[in-house]
């Protein structure tokens, strides 16, 4: 967050960068701190995203910027024209664009030349050329004379420009005093290549080889080794690159929730324009169906606004003069004349994309677990590779011969060979692609490794309730008859005059009406209505078989002079107080009962919950319906009422993700819904429903697929085993060059016994990986 002295300055501003070449958290610290180090600059580095919002004063230029950051060795360019900055609020308080009213562009996706695409051609040349390398160095039938010259040649692009991006990050991290996996990487496929073509040159006519092939040694060519290398984590890496893109498609898909087009009343008369030239004040006409473009307040009209994508109301809105409506929902029936009071950035849509942005900038990534390794291993291994060189020379004594220069060297590089992160480097792109793999068939998508961390510690989790523990639909729950009418009467006379009206609360009665004919064998259709007249906002009225029908609200039953008992209030209330949706069903002028409405429970939300509880993990409803209705699905599936959150608005989910957060807790949040994508962003683990909204997929961490709440538990399971499986193969991968690096600085590490060991070690990886592959059958 900015400083008060940086916010009030007024010719402060805000520069969006694109930052190409950060591969970890290590890069976002660095680069934040060297823009620190100029005065009055603050930034915040997005590295999902890649991208950075650096505020600047007004005497510091946009090249100063770039220059700083190209001084710690990656290339920054400008996204867009700079903006001011506002007197309040942070620094990601600047609107995504796109939105109504706001500048137009396309929603962050990351640089042009994204980290995928240029790793792609590397990844393809790498692996072409990988093959006949790794087959002629190990099948001896596929061996010619002087083969090792030609392998050699093939794999010399594959260790220069296919691993290009790992002896570069190498070069930018040992300019800083660190290391990471990429410093494993280019110093061992570097070691690996080198030595062997050292060996070629020292025995040209590969007499040794040949010598070596009959005793079954390798004759110290490891060419296929850099090359198997490289490729293998070419792949993860493009993988990673891959998911990292999709980061951004939360904020592009939020933005093509809003209308595109409104009719704006001009002179009298409708005008078609685009909804990114609204200003406040404009008058616009939302007809049935449509999308209201941004937010106001209804004029003229009633109707039932259906706000589920935004508020996760499961129950259509009523609304009618100087109600506020909000942009994006959807106008299920009567006409509405609407006043634009917000565009561009300050509608809901665009707050929400907000704070979708800023959480996904304020999540810290979790480094890597081979990177945490390689921190300290790579250190030690540089050590013991020049102890050892130094070690054998002191033991030859004053007079040193070439054949003990060439022992000592030998034994230097051979302590590097050994080191070459195969192992290590498949360890956890073999189990992430195994346990994804396995995820899709079961319809669970994880997004990288640093998802599998965050399910490990998790212990509480938000559980969204309108189409994540419900389906989101209402249904008819039940029908309270007034004598002398009987539950089936009503309920068929209801339907009957619903089933002209598009209201969702009467498509769902006109359905449970026809069902219950079909039940009961009646006819294959509900009779006719004739007369019918519907408000919006109120009910219908209409003749079925020859009597005058009333169905809505209390308000509806007083226009058509109908009166009601204080016994039949009573009924209403309590129909209502136990989280139901009820409407009034009149005959006659007569009250002739109740019929009740719920959003129902997906099948298999109660045990989805007791096995989230099983994994340690503790349940919480939240939701922005109201109390009633939360605590009647919480009491349904398990959950006490002091764990339920009801009434919740899209920025308390986000505030009550963080409180939970700062209370020790570490969160993990389930929702389908554009109202839950903020708070997706936000928790340490954010876990979308594939029914829902594209908004929501984009924004979690993982996703299900399927309909189901017990894939959510499935999916914390896999992705738990997963990690497992990951630091198994980190363990051995670490073991066995623990136990090779000593051998090889003794100079008892003879060819054979490398690649075996190499060999054996990445046979167990992978083994162990595959061991996924029966997760859940």
């Amino acid at each position: 967050m900015l400083n008060e002295q940086i916010l009030h300055q007024p010719e402060s501003r805000v520069i969006e960068l694109d930052i190409e070449g950060m591969t970890c958290s290590s890069c976002v610290g660095r680069v934040e701190r060297k823009l620190g180090k100029i005065d009055g600059v603050e930034a915040l580095v997005n590295l999902p995203l890649e991208s950075a919002q650096v505020t600047v004063p007004a005497n510091v230029t946009d090249e100063q910027i770039t220059a700083t950051v190209a001084a710690v060795g990656y290339k920054a360019t400008v996204r867009r024209a700079a903006h001011p900055v506002r007197t309040i609020g942070t620094m990601a308080d600047p609107a995504p664009t796109g939105l109504a009213g706001s500048t137009p562009a396309s929603p962050p996706e990351g640089p042009p030349s994204h980290p995928a695409g240029k790793l792609r051609p590397r990844l393809i040349v790498a692996a072409v050329l990988t093959v006949p390398v790794f087959m002629v160095s190990m099948v001896p039938a596929l061996q010619f004379s002087n083969w090792g010259w030609v392998v050699g040649a093939l794999a010399l692009p594959v260790v220069s420009w296919a691993a290009w991006p790992f002896h570069r990050a190498a070069a930018i991290n040992a300019r800083h005093l660190g290391s990471t996996m990429d410093t494993l990487v280019s110093i061992g496929v570097t070691a690996a290549y080198l030595f062997s073509a050292w060996q070629l040159f020292a025995d040209p006519a590969m007499t040794e080889h040949s010598q070596a092939m009959e005793g079954m040694e390798t004759g110290g060519l490891y060419f296929e080794v850099a090359s198997v290398v490289t490729t293998f984590l070419l792949l993860g890496r493009y993988l990673e690159a891959n998911a990292r893109r999709k980061a951004g498609g939360a904020l592009k898909a939020l933005l093509n929730l809003g209308a595109k087009d409104a009719a704006v009343l001009r002179d009298g008369s409708e005008v078609l324009i685009p909804a990114g030239q609204l200003r406040a004040g404009d008058v616009i006409v939302v007809r049935p169906g449509e999308k209201i473009a941004t937010d106001g307040v209804v004029l003229e009209g009633t109707s039932a606004v259906d706000a589920s994508l935004v508020t996760g109301e499961s129950v259509p809105v009523e609304v009618g003069p100087n109600s506020p409506v909000t942009g994006a929902t959807i106008n299920t029936s009567g006409r509405l004349l609407v006043r634009a009071t917000r565009v561009g950035a300050d509608t809901t849509l665009a707050q929400m994309g907000r704070l979708v942005s800023q959480a996904q900038t304020a999540k810290a990534p979790i480094a890597r677990l081979a990177d945490r390794i390689s921190a300290v291993f790579v250190p030690v291994v540089l050590v013991l590779a020049a102890l050892t060189f130094v070690g054998w020379l002191l033991a030859a004594g004053p007079a040193i011969s070439d054949a003990e220069l060439r022992a000592a060297f030998t034994a230097a590089v051979a302590v590097l060979v050994i080191a070459c992160p195969c192992a290590l480097g498949l360890a956890t792109p073999v189990g992430l692609l195994t346990g994804t793999g396995r995820g899709a068939q079961l319809g669970i998508l994880i997004k990288g490794p640093q998802v599998l961390e965050d399910t490990r510690t998790v212990d509480t989790i938000l559980l969204d309730k309108t189409g994540t523990v419900t389906t989101g639909h209402l249904d008819v729950d039940g029908t309270h008859a007034f004598a002398p009418f009987t539950e089936a009467e009503v309920l068929r006379l209801a339907g009957a005059a619903e089933a002209a009206s598009e209201h969702p609360v009467a498509r769902a009665i006109a359905a449970a009406a026809l069902t219950a004919e079909h039940r009961t064998g009646g006819a294959a259709r509900l009779p006719a209505v004739t007369d019918f007249h519907s408000a919006p906002g109120g009910g219908v009225r209409g003749s079925v078989d020859g009597r005058h029908v009333t169905v809505g609200r209390a308000s509806w039953l007083q226009e058509n002079s109908v009166t009601v008992s204080a016994q039949q209030q009573a009924a209403l209330a309590a129909a209502e107080a136990d989280g139901a949706t009820a409407v009034w069903v009149a005959v006659n002028g007569q009250p002739a009962g109740i019929i009740s409405l719920r959003d129902t429970l997906k099948p298999g939300s109660a045990a989805a919950i007791a096995r989230l509880r099983e994994l340690g993990l503790r349940p919480i409803l939240l939701t922005g319906d109201n109390a009633a209705v939360a605590n009647q699905v919480a009491a349904a599936v398990g959950i006490p009422s002091e764990d339920v959150f009801a009434g919740v608005l899209p920025e308390g989910k986000v505030e009550a993700v963080r409180s939970l957060q700062a209370g020790g807790a570490t969160v993990a949040m389930a929702g389908d819904g554009v109202n839950d994508a903020a708070a997706l962003a936000q928790s340490d683990l954010g876990i979308a429903m594939g029914s829902g909204t594209d908004v929501a997929i984009e924004a979690a961490d993982l996703t299900v697929m399927g309909n189901d709440l017990g894939q959510v538990a499935q999916a914390i399971e896999l992705s738990r085993r997963t990690l497992a499986t990951i630091k198994t193969n980190l363990f051995w991968a670490f073991f066995y060059n623990v136990v090779g690096i000593p051998v090889a600085a003794l100079g008892l590490l003879n060819p054979m016994i490398a690649g075996a060991a190499m060999a054996a070690s990445s046979v167990l990886v992978v083994a162990n990986s595959l061991r996924l592959r029966r997760f859940g059958k």
